[in-house]
């Protein structure tokens, strides 16, 4: 064990771990989430603190220590690529606004840049976690930044995601734009359509979703990297404020710019709404699907059974031989836990109080879980739903015989009267429309065959 103190006193740190006194305190406090820190953020954390020791170590901070700026720098940019994300230890919700986030990166990268340096841990008199690792900055600016960079890249993620779906199902919609089908309004019959309409809608969906990540972007690329504390900039050299985000706008290769008012940037956190706006809108947009494939693909026997979905898993231990639509319903699973992420994120947004919003990580813990939960919901829908899916030509067919909504696409043609005629003597009779019609002499069985075919019930308008 080693001892390390701090304004509460004194307290015994394993010696063979990376972080300090503060994180110690921190994992005391914090059981809250049971798990960790978003990795996502710990790397962003990384970039960030790398940004911050070059434009340090470029202001001649460590230039009496050999070795110092080079030993730092290289612990920052192994926290960046993912190699230390196993030390930030504490748990990710926490009091303090994520100040114990920091101190545990600053630890870490301290012990990280002693052990480089060949000294033992603790050894904060050569390289100090607040001194130096935390130079010029201040959790308030750092940690919003973070997840800033760390949400940029998520919905980098979130973006291929959607629109490797998006591209399925438009691949769906050639496939099935011969099949027409029943249309239905509030669960009743109401006018023919192809099944490759229905799929195409699908993907229109998910292209707006796409406009929304772009806009999302465009909202979060603003950072208040230098405004310290409140954002002020308080401690900070004004070379180091206005170099701190192009440092890191290289190193990430993110179009960072550094906010204009640094004290409003500190203050609000609203764009964090808007953001999580947007991923709860791409999340309606994937449980309207998923409620869609689940009803067309009922039955198989006594449900509608238009489509079939790939048979992912047995569906009972008790009915032999049931399939149930499985990946449909673990995406609507997903999404329904993003609708409440998307509440909670709202909540703490708007209990900021004056200078700094306390609750961020909060706001972290569900936008960057809601990006992963989108993500994987996309791909497994896309893999394991949409990939596979057939279409029941025959079941289609049936009940486009055997309904009356045809009379919708015949009464341009034949007129209402007529076609409303028509319809009740099918119904009285047991035969299908087109038997009524052709035995009536209004149409040959190759006029109406036409006119519910795919090409004249995808016309838009009426010839």
């Amino acid at each position: 064990m080693r001892r390390e103190s701090d304004q509460l006193g004194v307290r015994e740190v394993d010696s063979g771990t990376l972080h300090g006194i503060h994180t110690v305190r921190a994992l005391e406090n914090f059981h809250l989430a049971g798990r960790p820190v978003h990795p996502a953020l710990v790397a962003a954390y990384g970039a960030v603190k790398l940004a911050a020791a070059r434009v340090n170590a470029g202001w001649g901070a460590w230039r009496e220590s050999a070795g110092k700026a080079a030993a730092i720098e290289q612990a920052c940019s192994e926290m960046a690529e993912g190699r230390l994300t196993a030390h930030v230890v504490v748990d990710a919700l926490q009091g303090g606004a994520g100040t114990s986030t920091n101190m545990n990166v600053n630890e870490v990268l301290a012990n990280r840049a002693l052990e480089i340096l060949g000294l033992e841990h603790g050894d904060y008199q050569r390289v100090s976690p607040l001194d130096d690792i935390n130079l010029h900055q201040s959790t308030n600016d750092t940690y919003p930044t973070a997840l800033r960079v760390a949400a940029l890249r998520g919905l980098g993620m979130l973006e291929e995601e959607v629109l490797a779906l998006q591209e399925e199902l438009q691949r769906a919609e050639k496939r099935f734009a011969h099949v027409v089908k029943m249309g239905r309004t509030e669960y009743q019959d109401a006018v023919l359509l192809t099944l490759g309409r229905e799929f195409g809608a699908y993907a229109e969906a998910l292209a707006r979703d796409r406009w929304r990540i772009y806009k999302c972007q465009e909202r979060l690329r603003v950072v208040n990297l230098g405004g310290t504390a409140i954002g002020t900039g308080i401690g900070a050299p004004r070379d180091y404020i206005f170099r701190v985000v192009d440092e890191l706008r290289a190193l990430t290769g993110l179009p960072l710019a550094r906010a204009e008012n640094l004290v409003e940037a500190t203050q609000n956190a609203d764009v964090f709404v808007e953001v999580s706006g947007m991923l709860k809108a791409h999340a309606a947009t994937l449980v309207k699907m998923a409620s869609d494939l689940r009803l067309l693909s009922s039955g198989p026997a006594a449900g509608f059974g238009e489509i079939r979905l790939p048979e992912r898993q047995a569906g009972s231990s008790i009915m032999p031989g049931k399939v149930n639509p499985v990946i449909p319903e673990a995406v609507t699973q997903c999404a329904l836990l993003v609708f409440g992420y998307d509440s909670a994120i709202t909540m703490a947004c708007a209990l900021g109080s004056l200078e700094l919003n306390p609750f961020l990580p909060l706001v972290a813990l569900g936008l960057l879980e809601s990006m992963d939960l989108l993500a994987r919901a996309c791909s497994a829908f896309r893999r394991h739903a949409i990939v596979g899916i057939e279409a029941d030509e025959g079941r289609c067919a049936a009940e486009v015989a055997n309904s009356t909504a045809a009379a919708t696409a015949l009464a341009g043609a034949i007129g209402y009267e007529a076609a409303a005629r028509a319809v009740a003597e099918a119904r009285e009779s047991g035969r299908t429309l087109e038997q009524v019609v052709v035995a009536q002499g209004i149409l040959t069985g190759e006029e109406y065959r036409h006119m519910i075919g795919p090409e004249s019930v995808c016309r838009l308008g009426s010839v």
